[in-house]
């Protein structure tokens, strides 16, 4: 099964079937996360090339094949939070072992918060800002080997949370939408005005 949305040409991939949605006049998509999920390997989980149950990759994902070159993959994401870590991602993977993550994710203060996570066999985990709304613009970039990702409360100011580049740039690379709920019974995450754009960004740094 595959997903068609508005706007973009290639198809998505979602997981599981039934967890994802789109709406053909505005093009939003939505996605009831699944109980208990998340993307995520303990960097203090590992044993040595032991996989122990620190590591997680069960969260209903939307993902499909990646522009080759530069890109820009955004949306407006809103999440109706239920529980801590709760979040609405922007989700890049190469592989099980290498991928980023940008979130707008439920902090333990019960706080909305821009949280990023870049996984090369294990992953880091880095809190940015916090964000006094049920929403925030979120937009994934790749230039050459380096991507970068940004945030914005109101999709004109785009502030950068990390640039970062990834081992296996060799091999095809998916991009897409990811909704996680580790320790809840679900969130509902809406991706709204999703793009997907062949695009050089001129600076990280410079808010555009």
């Amino acid at each position: 099964m595959t997903i068609q949305i508005p706007g973009i040409e290639t198809s998505f991939r979602p997981f599981p079937d039934d967890r994802w949605s789109v709406d053909t006049a505005s093009g939003s998509v939505s996605v009831s996360s699944i109980p208990g999920t998340d993307i995520f390997t303990d960097p203090g989980g590992d044993e040595g090339d032991q996989v122990t149950s620190s590591t997680l990759h069960n969260a209903a994902t939307l993902l499909t094949d990646a522009p080759a070159g530069d890109f820009q993959l955004s949306a407006r994401v809103c999440v109706r939070f239920a529980g801590t870590f709760d979040a609405g991602v922007l989700f890049l993977r190469y592989d099980r072992d290498t991928w980023a993550k940008l979130c707008f994710e439920f902090s333990p203060r019960g706080q909305g918060m821009i949280v990023s996570v870049v996984n090369d066999r294990v992953s880091d985990d880095a809190n940015a800002f916090t964000v006094d709304a049920d929403h925030v613009h979120l937009r994934v970039s790749r230039k050459g080997a380096v991507f970068a990702f940004h945030a914005s409360p109101d999709g004109e100011r785009w502030m950068l949370i990390r640039a970062f580049s990834l081992p296996d740039g060799h091999k095809p690379l998916e991009i897409g939408f990811e909704a996680q709920s580790p320790q809840s019974d679900g969130c509902h995450v809406v991706f709204d005005e999703p793009r997907l754009v062949q695009r050089t960004i001129s600076d990280f740094r410079d808010e555009s």
